[in-house]
């Protein structure tokens, strides 16, 4: 899969830490409920902390007792890619950055109590957040 921002893996690895690295590029997570923008309520807009592309509204945002942000859509409909992630010997759908294919979480259709019924579940260490 072919994404505007396209670096090499020695570029990738000079602008993140190891932690950002092994999660964006690696399809790493971060331990639940320790992520820095799991209580993170202000208005605003998350954004990829690879590239800085505009994820999510923070109007989206909700609590959903998972341990990860978690957010019932995203900003728009090519803000993420949805791929098959079949690790770990279960078959679930992958979210990843549309503009640099950066490894941000899972997404699940658990979430009856949103408009979409879906739970997109960040990783903190995936994103960025910004007030308005």
């Amino acid at each position: 899969m072919d994404f505007p921002v396209n670096k090499t893996d020695e570029q990738w690895r000079s602008e993140l830490t190891e932690f950002e690295y092994f999660v964006l590029r690696q399809a790493g997570t971060e331990r639940a409920y320790t992520g820095e923008l799991l209580e993170e309520h202000r208005t605003g807009s998350f954004k990829c902390r690879a590239c800085n592309a505009f994820l999510f509204k923070s109007e989206t945002k909700f609590d959903s007792h998972c341990g990860w942000p978690s957010f019932y859509e995203p900003q728009a409909d090519h803000a993420v890619v949805i791929r098959e992630d079949r690790s770990h010997g279960m078959v679930r759908q992958e979210v990843l950055c549309s503009n640099c294919g950066s490894h941000l979480g899972h997404v699940f259709e658990d979430a009856p109590q949103t408009p979409t019924g879906d739970r997109f579940c960040i990783n903190s260490v995936s994103i960025t957040f910004e007030t308005e």
